[in-house]
């Protein structure tokens, strides 16, 4: 309480007030907008949801405004289907939520309304006012709460990039353009609504967004809204780990995931997203590895295809957990002891910056300990491993180290036979491969069993905990 009474007394720094004492308008407000019909604007009405419709015209027979905004909006200018659909009205989220059978309404810093219909949810948002002393800030500007409702211009002013602020009608189909953000967009040019610094500092994502859209759309990143980024960068510091996550996994499911990630070192912004990335594109193996994995990616997203963000990072990660595992080993460790210490160091360092989840640390781990394991195709180990969960995720990546010569292509193309063949062929692949003396993994000297003697076997460990030391070892 006594917080809020001094933000009502005090100003913030860059806010001037009004006569009625109210935060005044920024110089870069535009109370009008410029109103494009379908023939300017052209956009392909059979790609708009049909659930965005919906939520439009619900809420408009109601009296309200609702338009379809943000990057739907910017995409269906370029003639792209966009992948999620967000609205803007003048309804609060109480008065959205009482218009939908399954709508809930969500978010601390500024709250919205999931609308669902099935498998898509609808993001309803209501038109947000302009930044006032009344905004709860942190000391370096970030702003943690803002549900201060306003108009739609406004609205548009308080959005991040002029591509970003317009405002589509399905009912008429025109599109409400506040800043020039038709113009940016003809000319591919990403520019930042009001005075660039100000805006990172109210939430530094928009550095990582400016990455993202420049490579994704391949747009142009104006100079002025580009110059502050690198002095900037260290405000990525102050955002929560669990946000930074999910931005890098936009950055990494975009379709131009590797041109995202040289626009972050180019940008200097690796550090506070990815402080690892130098590391992996510094290394000749590492950085080939790591193109080789998101251009497929790229492509499998391009294609309409599902990917897997373990595998994801797993690829990102994989030589700086090679490059620490092949140093263990050195000193004498235990391969697979060395191997999960490997594994724990790199993610642990990790993790200080992006909080990947310990789903995805799960599947990473899975992936990366199936490597040494490959090596092995004699005795039961082959079968027992075709019946593991990640088993095809773990040799889609050992067919990708091959492709870059990080692994042998005669052990990647084994494999894709054995677990393609009738399993009542399986056997007679690895028979095939002993009988002709083939290489089962990594020379290792062959060491002879030494018989037991009769009265010796009922004090060895049980067929179970010897199969699991078998196991162990694989």
């Amino acid at each position: 309480m006594i917080k809020r009474f001094f933000k009502r007394i005090f100003v913030k720094p860059g806010l001037a007030k009004d006569t009625a004492g109210n935060a005044a308008p920024t110089p870069y407000h535009v109370a009008k907008p410029e109103i494009w019909g379908q023939k300017d604007h052209r956009i392909n009405r059979h790609l708009v949801s049909h659930n965005a419709i919906r939520v439009c015209e619900t809420l408009q027979d109601k009296g309200f405004k609702a338009f379809v905004v943000g990057g739907a909006v910017r995409d269906l200018l370029l003639g792209m289907r966009p992948k999620d659909f967000d609205v803007a009205t003048d309804a609060s989220p109480e008065q959205v939520q009482r218009l939908f059978r399954r709508a809930r309404i969500i978010g601390r810093r500024f709250q919205i309304v999931h609308v669902m219909f099935g498998p898509e949810t609808i993001e309803v948002s209501t038109f947000r006012a302009l930044a006032s002393a009344s905004s709860e800030t942190d000391e370096h500007g970030r702003v943690l709460r803002d549900n201060e409702f306003g108009k739609q211009d406004e609205d548009a002013t308080r959005r991040d990039f002029t591509v970003n602020a317009m405002y589509y009608d399905p009912r008429t189909e025109t599109v409400w353009d506040y800043h020039h953000g038709m113009k940016d967009l003809r000319a591919k040019t990403l520019r930042m609504i009001g005075e660039p610094s100000q805006r990172y500092r109210e939430d530094p994502v928009r550095m990582l967004r400016s990455v993202r859209f420049a490579a994704k759309l391949n747009f142009t990143v104006e100079p002025s809204t580009y110059a502050p980024i690198s002095s900037l960068s260290d405000l990525l510091t102050n955002v929560p780990a669990a946000r930074l996550f999910d931005e890098m996994l936009k950055l990494l499911t975009s379709g131009s995931a590797l041109a995202c990630l040289k626009g972050l070192r180019n940008a200097g912004l690796h550090g506070g997203v990815f402080p690892l990335l130098d590391a992996i594109l510094s290394d000749e193996r590492g950085e080939k590895f790591v193109e080789e994995a998101l251009s497929r990616t790229d492509a499998r997203i391009k294609e309409g295809k599902p990917i897997s963000p373990g595998f994801l990072f797993a690829c990102l990660l994989w030589h700086l957990v090679l490059e620490n595992w092949e140093r263990r080993l050195a000193k004498g460790e235990v391969k697979f002891p060395a191997l999960y210490a490997a594994m724990d160091e790199v993610l642990a360092e990790q993790a200080e910056r992006t909080a990947i989840p310990r789903r995805l640390t799960g599947d990473m781990r899975e992936i990366w300990s199936f490597q040494p394991r490959f090596e092995k195709r004699t005795g039961k180990a082959p079968f027992r491993m075709l019946e593991q969960q990640k088993f095809r995720a773990a040799l889609d990546f050992l067919e990708l180290r091959a492709l870059v010569g990080d692994a042998e292509l005669e052990l990647a193309e084994w494999w894709r036979r054995f677990s393609d063949l009738e399993p009542q062929n399986r056997q007679q692949l690895i028979d095939s491969l002993r009988d002709s003396g083939g290489q089962t993994g990594s020379p290792a000297k062959k060491r002879r069993k030494r018989r037991r003697k009769p009265q010796q076997r009922d004090q060895h460990a049980t067929p179970d905990v010897a199969h699991l030391h078998e196991d162990m070892e694989d």
